[in-house]
């Protein structure tokens, strides 16, 4: 900074700087950074900004969206001021470090850029705005098909533009975040592999990273290979750890040792030994110190999902409970790309505890659950129509409706197959199973057990296959007994 010969080197200098802190992991700092260039050049946004403010900016900004089209964005002017342009590069860079530690932050911005390029003209950010604002529309209202929209015109506009796979590589995250809530979550792992190629095509080394990190989450939740997860991982530390890209070696971390719970080996001993590997207790330490909300997310919902597998269910409700204290205060009301899963995994967890324990407060979450599985079904039955019957199932089981319960667990098992999600449909073999056995239909239950384990083992989920296998020795054991 010191070395700036002119007012635009001084910018650049602090743009760098900014992206410099925000690699390291320094979210605080980096937004200092371009707080302090964005008030320089007129623009000031609120830190403490609460969920009634950003809402109501979010309402108005849609009133300026609400017949937008890619025509639309095309027709205005290009905005010539070197002032403004100046402003939206600074909250753009401000967007994609904000999403990190400031969730409340990155939507005022891209309110911002709206409004500034329906009155200045529109500029190569302003598709990162579109984008960002597809992210805030889904996360901070209920508007999920006009998400949907802007985000779809996002990926447009990025098509045929003269810097198509630098915008790619920095906007993939967000398109891909909107994608999941309404399209196959298959055909978003395949969206996030582009973006990655896109940034190692330009050089993009800290997009690369993030789609790189993102395609992991997506490929962990949506494909049935765990064994080739975890060996492009193994691949990706190295890449992680060669550019220092702290954060998003602690985001891959957590999905790691989630794949390594299933799987239950220790092929965490062919990464290299220099890298400082963590546990999602010690993750989630990080998160608070850096103040890195996504990071807390993902640590969070990774040790529900395994906890969820393995049936844990008191540990899945302290976590659930961890859950929903982030969304108090300023975060209440928010959505997050992995609240899918958070409530598929309490809901199962609440129910089986309701049936155990006879408590009122387990029946209430339960309930809750297939409440708002319902509204994510209404989106994308194809992400999460089994996923909606095996909580019902669970449901009519824990209110003696034993007919209804068949039916369901059959119909979580047949659209598991159907859409593909082969790891959900052994979960939904095995609470099948459990079901029948807890019901003295034990060959029929026994049955389903076995294709549990099977599927599970294909999945490369050894660790919970020998879970399985445990439990119908039990079984056959307890069997043996009363002959």
């Amino acid at each position: 900074l010191s070395h700036s010969k002119s007012f635009d080197d001084a910018l650049n200098s602090r743009a760098l700087r900014a992206k410099f802190l925000a690699s390291q992991a320094q979210y605080a700092e980096s937004i200092k950074e371009l707080l302090g260039v964005l008030s320089n050049l007129g623009e000031e946004f609120p830190q403490d900004a609460g969920l009634a403010q950003v809402t109501s900016e979010i309402k108005a900004t849609q009133l300026l969206l609400e017949d937008i089209t890619k025509e639309k964005i095309l027709s205005l002017p290009t905005i010539k001021a070197v002032k403004e342009l100046n402003k939206m590069k600074f909250m753009g860079l401000l967007l994609g470090i904000g999403y990190f530690s400031s969730p409340m932050l990155a939507p005022l911005v891209c309110c911002r850029m709206i409004e500034l390029t329906f009155k200045f003209g529109s500029c190569e950010d302003t598709i990162s705005g579109l984008a960002f604002m597809a992210q805030a529309l889904l996360h901070y209202s209920d508007d999920i098909q006009l998400a949907s929209r802007i985000g779809r015109i996002a990926e447009s506009l990025i098509i045929g533009n003269i810097n198509e796979h630098s915008l790619r590589a920095k906007l993939t995250l967000m398109t891909g975040t909107v994608k999941s809530f309404v399209e196959p979550l298959q055909a978003v792992v395949d969206h996030l592999l582009k973006g990655y190629n896109s940034a190692k095509i330009v050089g993009d080394v800290d997009n690369a990273v993030l789609c790189g990190v993102s395609y992991c989450m997506a490929h962990f939740f949506a494909l049935f290979d765990l064994i080739g997860l975890q060996k492009y991982m193994i691949t990706f530390f190295q890449q992680i750890a060669k550019h220092k890209r702290i954060g998003a070696l602690h985001s891959a971390m957590s999905y790691f040792a989630a794949v390594i719970d299933l799987v239950g080996n220790g092929n965490s001993c062919k990464i290299n030994a220099k890298i400082d590997m963590k546990n999602n207790r010690e993750l989630y330490r990080v998160a608070e110190q850096n103040q890195n909300t996504y990071l807390m997310h993902q640590v969070i919902t990774n040790q529900m999902y395994v906890h969820g597998y393995f049936r844990e269910h008191l540990l899945v409700a302290e976590l659930g409970e961890k859950y929903r204290r982030m969304h108090t205060g300023k975060n209440n009301g928010t959505k997050r790309i992995l609240d899918f899963s958070y409530v598929f995994f309490e809901g199962l967890s609440a129910l089986c505890l309701a049936r155990d324990t006879k408590q009122e407060k387990w029946r209430k979450i339960g309930e809750a659950s297939v409440r708002k599985m319902s509204r994510f079904e209404e989106n994308s039955t194809w992400n999460h129509e089994n996923k909606l019957c095996l909580l019902k199932a669970e449901l009519h089981y824990l209110n003696n409706r034993h007919s209804m319960a068949k039916f369901s667990y059959q119909a979580a098992i047949a659209s598991a197959c159907d859409h593909k999600f082969f790891h959900e449909e052994a979960l939904a073999n095995e609470l099948y199973g459990i079901y029948l056995v807890e019901n003295k239909m034990v060959l029929e239950g026994m049955k389903q057990l076995r294709m549990a384990m099977c599927k599970y083992k294909k999945w490369g989920a050894m660790k919970k296959a020998d879970a399985v296998e445990d439990f119908t020795y039990l079984v056959n054991k307890s069997l043996n007994l009363w002959k």
